[in-house]
């Protein structure tokens, strides 16, 4: 596809250079690491294990170089552009076929642009890994706001709506007329609402984690999340049908709401930021996201055996981002802002806007919950592709970027 810039509209090229002093008080940082004593148990039920941050400290300190992915970073075409009084970072790849489709990624939390980075290739050049020319595509990756190199907003009102509304923006100023967009985490929130507000140019979304719920659920979850009886009160309103996976998929569910850090980020993210301004504290807040990633991690870290992407490099290389932009706790309060969102508009009962844009869910086999098809038809009516995916986790493209990659392939066929 033609791209044209639009006229007027600063977009600056970015590059990345660290300056080596910080990068020593890094380093000096972990070799003075103060830790606590050894797990009671033999198990991660009590949250990241001593040996694992051990290990992840002597490797940090020690062995991890930084300037080997500022390098990937640097040789990427990387920008800014601000939009609403924020300065928004974003790869932009172009693919060398005619009539690439333009798509939008959005990463999550405690993700960035750096877990998107081994899909560029298979995405703009799909001819050399294993698709044809038809399947190409423009990559254009942000980072949130509050995220890497974009700006920490100063002021309330940065919800996924309103970044939904800023990615539109972004792609209008690329020039892109036609184009689609792809989320997970806390970008499936983003590429949710962005479907919802369906801005001109916008024909298709992928999601590969399932944001927003059937009403019943939603209500349940959200009405009080943290309330002991939510897998039983979501059943009343939801399992009548017995559908297969519903019940596995609550409990899932349950766990993930559940979960210390999004119990604590929904409602009192500046309380974590405190903490990590410790560097092995924030690591280890940002591992202790779910027991399959932690498991991966562990493996990597302690046994030197990376699950795909996974790699003790690649999983320091997001960790080190969030330090040197000290971005913890910006990052966090998307989480409350979102939050408040949802609490809100159960109170008014307001439903939803109307989702008619083409949809295509991945679900993969180590997510934090295992989404029926039946809910993803029932919150997105024009699901036009589902699919079970023979591997991968929460961290799909991270973790298993060529089956991430041709889940995209196969989902916006059917829109090109």
């Amino acid at each position: 596809m033609t791209m044209t810039i639009e006229a007027g509209v600063d977009i600056r090229p970015f590059h990345i250079d660290i300056p080596q002093g910080e990068l020593d008080d890094l380093r000096a940082r972990l070799n003075a690491a103060r830790l606590p004593t050894k797990e009671l148990v033999a198990d991660a039920s009590q949250g990241v294990q001593l040996a694992t941050l051990q290990s992840v400290a002597r490797y940090w300190a020690t062995e991890y170089d930084w300037r080997q992915v500022e390098a990937k970073l640097n040789a990427l075409p990387q920008f800014k552009t601000k939009i609403d009084g924020i300065d928004i970072h974003f790869i932009h790849v172009r693919s060398r076929h005619e009539n690439a489709l333009p798509l939008i990624i959005t990463h999550g939390w405690p993700g960035s642009v750096i877990e998107m980075l081994d899909v560029i290739g298979p995405l703009t050049d799909p001819t050399a890994y294993g698709g044809t020319e038809a399947d190409a595509f423009d990559v254009v990756i942000p980072s949130l706001p509050g995220f890497g190199f974009s700006d920490q907003p100063t002021e309330l009102g940065w919800t996924g709506n309103k970044i939904a509304q800023a990615w539109a923006e972004l792609m209008t100023r690329l020039g892109y007329s036609r184009y689609v967009a792809q989320g997970g985490d806390q970008g499936a929130t983003v590429t949710d609402a962005m479907a919802r507000q369906a801005p001109a140019g916008l024909i298709g979304i992928h999601l590969n984690f399932l944001s927003a719920f059937p009403t019943s659920v939603g209500a349940a979850l959200f009405g009080d999340t943290f309330a002991m009886g939510l897998v039983k009160r979501a059943i009343v309103g939801v399992i009548a049908s017995r559908a297969e996976k519903e019940p596995e998929a609550l409990a899932g569910i349950e766990r993930t709401f559940r979960a210390g850090y999004i119990a604590e980020m929904n409602t009192k993210p500046q309380t974590i930021g405190y903490g990590s301004m410790d560097p092995l504290a924030m690591a280890a807040w940002m591992l202790d996201h779910d027991a399959d990633s932690y498991a991966k991690i562990s493996k990597a870290f302690l046994d030197g055996q990376p699950t795909g992407g996974l790699s003790r490099d690649h999983v320091l290389d997001n960790i080190t981002l969030y330090w040197l932009t000290n971005t913890s706790t910006s990052a966090s309060r998307l989480y409350w802002e979102n939050f408040q969102t949802i609490v809100a508009a159960l109170a008014s009962g307001q439903k939803p806007p109307d989702l008619k844009v083409p949809t295509g869910f991945t679900v993969f086999p180590q997510e934090l919950f295992q989404a029926p098809r039946g809910w993803a038809e029932k919150v997105y009516p024009n699901l036009t592709y589902f699919n079970d995916a023979p591997k991968g986790g929460h961290f799909a493209a991270w973790e298993e970027p060529q089956v991430f990659s041709e889940e995209l392939r196969k989902s916006f066929r059917s829109v090109r």
